[in-house]
């Protein structure tokens, strides 16, 4: 497969983008989403979101409590901000429908890098896969972008293109000006995913084999996923638990362990460390074994 590859993005230039996964999980006190109106607002959040931030929606799976996106992106940075683009415009459309303040306000989010070809494809299998935490088949939930994958037959539908300025906002919650996007919303105003979903990468990520998809949407490791992709990156771990995950990063990285990097490196790989894991400028100093000041 071809993990980083050369898109399109919204903005009109063509750039070399990477995986990425994003989780917006809510607290075991807090629904996100309540109806069905309010899963059809964070699929059209994510869609809105993913365009006002530059970067492409692979796949996605909203359930009651959480939402899973993968994007293609340029860098971190801009996966990130696209990851708080989400938490910010949703708990803006939740506090405005149930007069509830500050829902997502303590909640954690961040990017994280799909750093090699299984880690990708386990991903994209694991995101459909959580339909099965809201009790219903993959094949047949609504809020996930797992029918536009492999499609033969494209759907097609409404063009938000064409729609007025009034509707926009109505049926996207958005006053952003979406005259040039190739979305498309079906008869009940959700939008078909197969319109905004790059599917090409991920069905490219699989072999362009639906049978290969399928087989590992079915048997994906749930427990490794959940702790790779939802409890590590929030969890703080001990200094020898951090030391081993820094080490193996670092491997990834520049082929060596921690003991062997030069300073250069260790302030290269310091913002990484920070975005993706939950950690201290005091645990990172004492891992990396620096003074607390070299890792600014």
């Amino acid at each position: 497969m071809k993990r980083s590859v050369i898109r399109v993005l919204p903005d009109g230039n063509s750039y070399s983008v990477q995986p990425f996964h994003i989780c917006l999980k809510g607290l075991e006190s807090a629904i996100l989403c309540r109806d069905d109106q309010d899963y059809d607002s964070m699929v059209k959040v994510i869609c809105v979101c993913a365009r006002r931030k530059n970067v492409l929606v692979i796949i996605y799976g909203v359930v009651s409590n959480h939402c899973h996106v993968a994007v293609l992106a340029p860098s971190h940075a801009e996966a990130d901000a696209f990851a708080y683009e989400i938490k910010k415009i949703y708990s803006m459309l939740f506090q405005r429908k149930y007069k509830v303040n500050n829902i997502l306000h303590r909640i954690e989010i961040k990017a994280i890098c799909l750093d090699s070809d299984n880690y990708v494809r386990n991903a994209l299998a694991y995101i459909p896969r959580n339909a099965m935490d809201n009790g219903a088949s993959v094949y047949e939930y609504p809020w996930t972008g797992f029918r536009a994958m492999f499609s033969q037959n494209l759907e097609r539908g409404r063009p938000v293109a064409l729609l007025p300025t009034r509707e926009v906002e109505a049926i996207l919650h958005t006053g952003d000006n979406l005259k040039n996007v190739h979305w498309q919303l079906d008869a009940d105003n959700h939008l078909i995913p197969s319109s905004f979903c790059d599917c090409a990468y991920l069905e490219q990520a699989f072999n362009n084999d639906p049978a290969y998809f399928l087989r590992l949407v079915g048997g994906v490791n749930t427990a490794e996923m959940y702790y790779e992709l939802e409890e590590k990156p929030y969890q703080m771990q001990s200094d020898s638990e951090y030391y081993k995950t820094v080490n193996d990063i670092c491997n990834k990285w520049f082929r060596t362990d921690i003991s062997n990097l030069s300073l250069a490196q260790k302030k290269r790989v310091t913002p990484y460390l920070r975005r993706t894991t939950k950690t201290t400028d005091r645990q990172l100093a004492r891992i990396l074994e620096l003074d607390p000041a070299e890792l600014s």
